[in-house]
């Protein structure tokens, strides 16, 4: 019999005795929100590692009960000895951002300032966060909703680095209903965040329409979309590893005579790199298209290149491509 079965929520055992097993460097800060998915893996780890465990708490300042949600986590974190950092961010979006990838952005840079912080004392050296199956099979869906290519098929990977920490979700392959299961034969408490209510959001929608739709159709979505997942994130390796190649070949600047030399997907897949890593933008499919076409049509001298491209413009420079971000825009009344 498989362990999932044997009891409720064993799945999440089972995820922390594989993760454990890999050897994760401590001492280890969760990323402790409150709700169900951190509660479990904060629990979890401290009753692994006792005295090796922190716990990181972003306010985002969004809705009311986040004050409510951080007074939660002080009290969880008392009654465990585990020490708790706080750190408050605005993580409001501007016009024309996505509100999830603001709060995700200004989440992670309070991460690097927390483990930059840590330094002079205990230093962080992982950082676990208790995503689990769902959320895999709704960032594929995400994805898949707005037509992006191997980067955004490869979801979320399951370990990363970010400067000197290594990140982790060690509950990757574990159900969500499974999770509570396991919080619920421990009496443990959580908080439920408001907003994952709202159907204003795409993620929230997929979550209460099309995850039980897929669960009575397909029963092993989850493990079906993990692996095709993984299969995206083995391209995206490889496609890495091409651009890499290439873009050491056309040299930074790209030089535009050798950039032409390439096939179209591989110019593609060089440009995304190059604006991605020299530069960090990134162009929609319609910019990349275009910018394509141009470097296609430029086989004179004096053939002119100035296309818009993700936060900046890409123009012609003698025979190399440049790019220079937007000048910021000038609000009236403001002075300057």
């Amino acid at each position: 019999m498989r362990p999932e079965a044997t009891s409720p929520g064993a799945a999440v055992d089972a995820a922390i005795q594989r993760f454990a097993a890999s050897r994760p460097a401590l001492p280890l800060a969760v990323a402790f929100s409150g709700g169900a998915d951190s509660t479990a893996l904060l629990l979890a780890c401290a009753t692994r590692w006792p005295g090796q465990v922190r716990a990181w708490h972003v306010h985002h300042g969004l809705q009311s009960a986040a004050d409510d949600f951080e007074r939660h986590c002080m009290a969880l974190c008392q009654r465990l000895g585990v020490p708790l950092e706080v750190r408050r961010v605005n993580a409001r979006h501007a016009r024309g951002e996505s509100p999830e990838d603001t709060a995700r952005r200004r989440r992670y840079e309070a991460f690097d300032a927390l483990a930059q912080a840590g330094q002079a004392q205990a230093a962080i050296k992982t950082v676990v966060i208790g995503q689990h199956a769902d959320d895999q099979a709704e960032t594929l869906l995400l994805a898949l909703s707005r037509g992006t290519g191997v980067a955004g098929l490869a979801a979320m990977p399951a370990r990363w680095q970010r400067g000197d920490v290594q990140y982790a979700r060690p509950l990757l392959d574990v159900p969500a209903a499974a999770i509570r299961d396991w919080l619920r034969a421990r009496g443990a408490t959580w908080v439920e965040d408001p907003s994952n209510a709202s159907d204003r959001y795409t993620r929230n929608r997929i979550r209460a329409q099309v995850l039980p739709a897929l669960e009575a159709a397909l029963p092993q979505f989850r493990q079906t979309f993990a692996r095709s997942a993984a299969h995206a994130a083995e391209a995206r390796a490889l496609l890495d590893e091409v651009a890499a190649e290439d873009l050491a070949a056309v040299g930074v600047p790209p030089r535009i005579v050798a950039v032409r030399a390439l096939s179209r997907p591989r110019q593609a897949n060089l440009l995304r790199r190059w604006l991605a890593t020299a530069h960090g933008t990134t162009p929609s499919a319609a910019q990349l298209g275009e910018l394509l076409d141009q470097l296609a049509a430029c086989t004179t001298r004096g053939h002119r290149l100035a296309l818009r491209v993700g936060a900046g413009t890409v123009s012609r420079a003698g025979e190399r491509l440049h790019w220079m971000p937007l000048a910021p825009a000038v609000r009236v009344g403001d002075g300057t």
